[in-house]
């Protein structure tokens, strides 16, 4: 007799910068989420899917936990937050690398205790911590909560990644598949575009510049060449803060912004298996991070 299918979703929450996106796209095998060395690189809740047989998990990545400066920011903890209770199951990303429970750490501990929800602990970044500094932190942390795991992992060194679907398989109820099989996020083509193209920004650009961007994909039009080869035509904007923003985004003869597009070019090619023609413009909007419409678009739906 066949196993009963399995299916669930599973928040992963943790404070900026712990390597929550890192985890998804090793845990999905493909890049869904946006990774860069920067705080607050996640600002929606982005579905990525990991099937297996008789099982399907949709992991819900969110925003890092920060303290807001903006409605942009109060709308990212608003997301974060929002899923923890409303789950089957809580990944909880900490550092493995803190010597204590921090601020942060704290606030998501006390959102977790009040939902109660079966959370799985999560110690990243393991290959920069000795064994007796990952013993103590995990003793911390096993008198705070009943987790139903806790599971030291480096996505550096793919240590225990798949110990964590298998952790996730002992908490599932049996359910249906939400999405198809060959489907491994929820994002529209247009999403995956803007969300690449910030990830090189965020990659390639100075602190300041960055989290004050947004991307917006104005066109994506599909054609096939006279060979029989298809290609997108794709047109997306950039929008920034101030002006001195877009001087640095363009850079001296328009060389970071030829980078930015290239790179991103490059990626998505990859994910959407066909050629891309991208062509990306910089304009300015002001005081956006406060912009109730434009704000809109990054919370829950």
């Amino acid at each position: 007799m066949s196993e009963e299918f399995k299916s669930g979703f599973v928040s992963i929450v943790g404070r900026t910068n712990v390597g929550k996106s890192s985890i998804i796209n090793s845990l999905v095998k493909e890049k869904v989420a946006a990774i860069a060395n920067k705080p607050q690189t996640t600002r929606t809740a982005i579905r990525a899917i990991v099937n297996r047989d008789n099982m399907q998990i949709v992991f819900i990545d969110t925003p890092g936990i920060h303290k807001p400066k903006s409605k942009l920011g109060d709308a990212m903890i608003e997301t974060a937050f929002g899923v923890v209770s409303d789950v089957d199951v809580v990944l909880f990303v900490v550092d493995a690398t803190s010597e204590y429970i921090g601020k942060g750490d704290r606030i998501i501990l006390d959102k977790i205790k009040e939902s109660g929800n079966k959370t799985i602990l999560i110690l990243n970044k393991i290959d920069l911590v000795g064994r007796e500094e990952l013993a103590k932190l995990i003793e911390l942390y096993k008198d705070e909560y009943n987790f139903e795991a806790i599971i030291p992992v480096s996505v550096v060194k793919k240590t225990n990644i798949e110990t964590i679907i298998e952790e996730i398989n002992k908490l599932l109820k049996p359910g249906p598949a939400y999405y198809d099989v060959e489907e491994y996020t929820d994002q529209t083509m247009r999403q995956l575009v803007e969300e690449t193209i910030r990830e090189k920004a965020l990659k390639l650009l100075n602190d300041e510049v960055p989290h004050g961007i947004y991307i917006e994909t104005e066109k994506m039009k599909e054609r096939t060449t006279k060979a029989g080869e298809l290609i997108y035509d794709v047109d997306a904007t950039i929008y920034c803060l101030r002006d001195s923003h877009k001087g640095i985004i363009i850079g001296k003869g328009g060389s970071m912004l030829k980078r930015i597009a290239s790179y991103a070019r490059e990626d998505l090619e990859k994910m959407l298996g066909c050629k891309i023609n991208l062509q990306v413009w910089v304009k300015v909007k002001e005081d956006w991070l406060n912009n109730d419409n434009l704000v809109k678009k990054f919370k829950p739906q």
